[in-house]
C-alpha cells in the first residue's frame, strides 16, 4: 500500500490532472490518493464568506466563478460522453454551497460550524473528480478522520480515526481517492477540519493506520531546497534528509511540507518522498529516520521566515514571580499564536 497526496496545483489544472492519471496508473502497488481542493478554490471560499457575511452580493459572481473553474477542467479533462453526470455533479454541491451562501448573507453571521462545511466543499468537489477521472473508488474523509476540540481548535482523535479507518478500509481496490483537509467531529459528526495545509496531515494518518510502505506529497517544486530560490538564486534540491531535519525545516519557513505530517508516519518509521506532479523524472527529497550527511557541507539548508513579530515583555517587578510565563504563553495561545523561538532572562 503506497499513500499518494496531490496538492492544490496538481489537481488544479488540466496538466496536472493528467499528470495525476499517468503517475496513478503506473503504479504497480495498491494505492490511496489523498487530494487537495483545487488551486486557489480554499481562498476563493474564505472570500465568499466573508462577503456573504456582511450582505455584500457579489459573493454571487464567486460562485459563478467557482462553476466556471470546475466546468473547464471538465471539459478539459473528461470525454463528451461523461462530461454531462461530472458537470451534474459538481453543480449539486456547488447549489447546496450557493444555498449556504445564501443563508449566510440572509442573516449576516459567519459561524465557525458554517464556515467550516463551507471549506469543505473544496476537496469534497476535487476528490470526487480525480476519482472519476481515475476510475478510482471514492471515500469520504469525513466518515474517517474524526476530531475533537481542544486547545481552542479541532484536533485529531486518532483513537476513533484509526476505528473509523479499520472499519472502512479493510479492503480497497487498487485505487481509491478521498479529499485532504476535511474531517467530522467525533462527538456530534458536525463537518470540521485540520486547518490549512491539513491534506498533507490527513495523508500522513492515512500512511501510518494503513501501514503504507511510503508516504509521496506530490508538489509543484522539486522537493526540499537548501535556501528559497526566491532569494538564493543557486539553491539546489536536497535529495535526502531525516524526519527531524526535515521537521526543522519546516517549522523555519519552508512550506514544500506541513509540519504535523512527520508525527504519524515517524512513529511508524514510513518514509516521505517529495515529488513534482509537473517534473515525475526528478528524484525529489526522500525523508527518513536516517541520518545522511551533507556531502561534506556542515549546513544542509536554510530557511527563512518572513512577517514575525518580536514581542520583548520585561520589567523588575517580574523578577521571582511565578507563573509569568504561563500568563503570557496561555493569552497568546487563546489567539492561536504558535510561538517559534524564546529567549529569556531574569527580567
Amino acid at each position: 500500500m503506497k499513500v499518494i497526496k496531490f496538492g492544490g496545483t496538481s489537481v488544479g489544472s488540466a496538466e496536472g490532472l493528467l499528470n495525476i492519471k499517468q503517475i496513478v496508473s503506473a503504479e504497480k502497488d495498491q494505492v490511496l490518493v489523498v487530494v487537495s481542493a483545487i488551486s486557489g478554490m480554499t481562498d476563493l471560499l474564505i472570500q465568499t464568506s466573508r462577503m456573504a457575511a456582511s450582505g455584500d452580493l457579489g459573493y454571487q459572481d464567486n460562485v459563478q466563478q467557482m462553476r466556471d473553474k470546475h466546468a473547464r477542467l471538465i471539459a478539459q479533462i473528461f470525454s463528451e460522453d461523461d462530461q454531462a453526470a461530472m458537470l451534474q455533479q459538481t453543480n449539486t454541491l456547488l447549489d447546496e454551497l450557493s444555498n449556504i451562501f445564501q443563508g449566510v448573507c440572509l442573516i449576516q453571521d459567519l459561524s465557525a460550524k458554517s464556515e467550516a462545511v463551507i471549506l469543505s466543499y473544496g476537496e469534497r468537489i476535487s476528490s470526487i473528480l480525480v476519482s472519476k477521472m481515475l476510475k478510482a473508488k471514492h471515500l469520504d474523509a469525513r466518515e474517517l478522520i474524526k476530531t475533537e476540540f481542544k486547545y481552542n481548535k479541532n484536533v485529531v482523535n486518532f483513537d476513533q480515526t484509526a476505528k473509523a479507518i479499520y472499519a472502512q478500509c479493510k479492503s480497497l481496490p487498487q485505487v481509491t481517492v478521498m479529499g485532504g483537509f476535511i474531517s467530522s467531529s467525533a462527538e456530534t459528526g458536525e463537518t470540521t477540519n485540520l486547518g490549512r495545509g491539513g491534506s498533507d496531515y490527513t495523508a500522513a494518518i492515512m500512511a501510518a493506520e494503513l501501514k503504507a510502505t511510503v508516504l509521496e506529497i506530490w508538489t509543484d517544486v522539486d522537493g526540499f531546497m537548501t535556501a528559497d530560490p526566491k532569494v538564493i538564486n543557486n539553491a539546489y534540491v536536497i535529495e535526502k534528509l531525516s524526519f527531524v531535519e526535515a521537521m526543522e525545516l519546516c517549522n523555519f519557513g519552508a512550506k514544500v511540507l506541513y509540519p504535523p505530517t512527520i508525527f504519524p508516519v515517524y512513529h511508524d518509521n514510513i518514509p516521505i518522498r517529495i515529488k513534482n506532479t509537473f517534473n515525475p523524472e526528478a528524484p525529489g527529497t526522500f525523508i527518513s529516520r536516517e541520518h545522511y550527511s551533507g556531502e561534506g557541507k556542515a549546513i544542509k539548508g536554510i530557511s527563512s521566515i518572513s512577517d514575525s513579530s518580536l514581542i520583548t515583555v520585561q520589567g523588575m517587578g517580574m523578577v521571582g514571580v511565578i507563573g509569568v510565563n504561563y500568563r503570557i504563553f496561555r493569552a497568546l495561545a487563546q489567539s492561536g499564536i504558535s510561538v517559534f523561538i524564546v529567549s529569556q532572562a531574569s527580567s
